[in-house]
């Protein structure tokens, strides 16, 4: 039984748009998936018989503090130990869950993830990444925001990740990896960008094919997995929801424009650690919340964790 641990008091408009969201993806996760909610039990129980659902619907870890996203994410980690993120990490480490995923502060979500499950030994820096919709499909963006200041050997060990990823998660045999850059040319670019391009040309651990510039990201036709800092990444990230509101408010109607939702994506995973954890928006709705329940069961299956970890193992060896 594969057990998908959430934070039920996580996000913007928790708890219930995490119970609505668990319900949504109760009815589409594989049978041999559980889901386990994180939080106040009387609460979680209240709004199922809202919904009509009996109040053992979902097994419940009943917990009794809340991190605010106002909170100082160390500190808070520290002081509220009852809380469902704490409580949720802890549950992941002594792996009496799989994984984990929370739409609650992010900061308190990267000191579990630093301090308790702990990055893979080799990895410089855990990152996260996003999917982003292209003409084509779909590719992977990394980093959208962990890492805003990188040096070139991050990027090339996110050159491995992502290629790990596209692979095991998205079933892509030969993933093209790409350096997001301002040309084209290899001359092209600052320091960094120069330097990790020379680090990646050559390189046998992934299918590297030179630099993408912004204007080719959602065409699907160069690249499968997108390299950046991090910096870089959470703009292109702010710029894809700014211009998704703006359509929606002129009332653009699109398909692909419709993909550029993040309620369809989810969340975004932490790689580089030693379990799968998902980040979801703050603002998470019940549909977002369905989707970063899926999107964890989707890489908790994958056993990405077990791949990145024999890989770097090779590489200390």
């Amino acid at each position: 039984m594969l057990k998908i641990g959430i934070d039920a008091m996580g996000g913007d408009y928790a708890p219930a748009a995490v119970v609505q969201g668990a319900l949504m993806a109760a009815s589409e996760v594989d049978a041999e998936s559980e889901i386990i909610l994180f939080g106040d039990r009387r609460e979680i129980e209240r709004l199922l018989v809202i919904e009509g659902q009996p109040k053992d619907r979902f097994t419940v870890v009943a917990t009794t503090e809340v991190i605010e996203m106002g909170d100082h994410p160390a500190h808070a980690f520290a002081k509220k130990s009852d809380s469902s993120i704490v409580v949720g990490f802890n549950h992941l480490a002594t792996r009496k869950i799989d994984s984990f995923a929370s739409a609650g502060s992010t900061g308190a979500m990267m000191v579990g993830c630093m301090y308790v499950i702990k990055p893979i030994e080799g990895v410089i820096r855990p990152c996260i990444s996003s999917t982003i919709p292209t003409l084509r499909g779909r590719a992977i963006l990394i980093d959208v925001g962990l890492n805003a200041d990188c040096k070139p050997d991050v990027l090339y060990q996110y050159g491995i990740i992502g290629s790990v990823y596209a692979q095991s998660v998205f079933k892509i045999s030969k993933p093209r990896v790409a350096l997001l850059n301002i040309g084209e040319e290899k001359e092209k670019g600052n320091i960094l960008t120069k330097a990790a391009y020379e680090m990646m040309e050559n390189s046998s651990e992934f299918h590297f094919v030179g630099n993408i510039e912004a204007k080719q990201l959602f065409t699907g036709e160069i690249a499968d997995v997108i390299i950046c800092d991090g910096f870089v990444g959470n703009t292109i990230l702010k710029l894809v929801e700014g211009f998704y509101s703006i359509a929606q408010s002129r009332g653009v109607k699109d398909g692909y424009i419709d993909q550029l939702n993040y309620e369809n994506i989810g969340g975004t995973p932490v790689l580089g650690i030693h379990a799968p954890v998902i980040i979801g928006h703050g603002s998470s709705s019940p549909l977002a919340i369905k989707n970063m329940i899926l999107q964890t069961e989707k890489a908790t299956q994958a056993a990405l964790t077990e791949q990145l970890q024999a890989i770097f193992k090779q590489a200390i060896v």
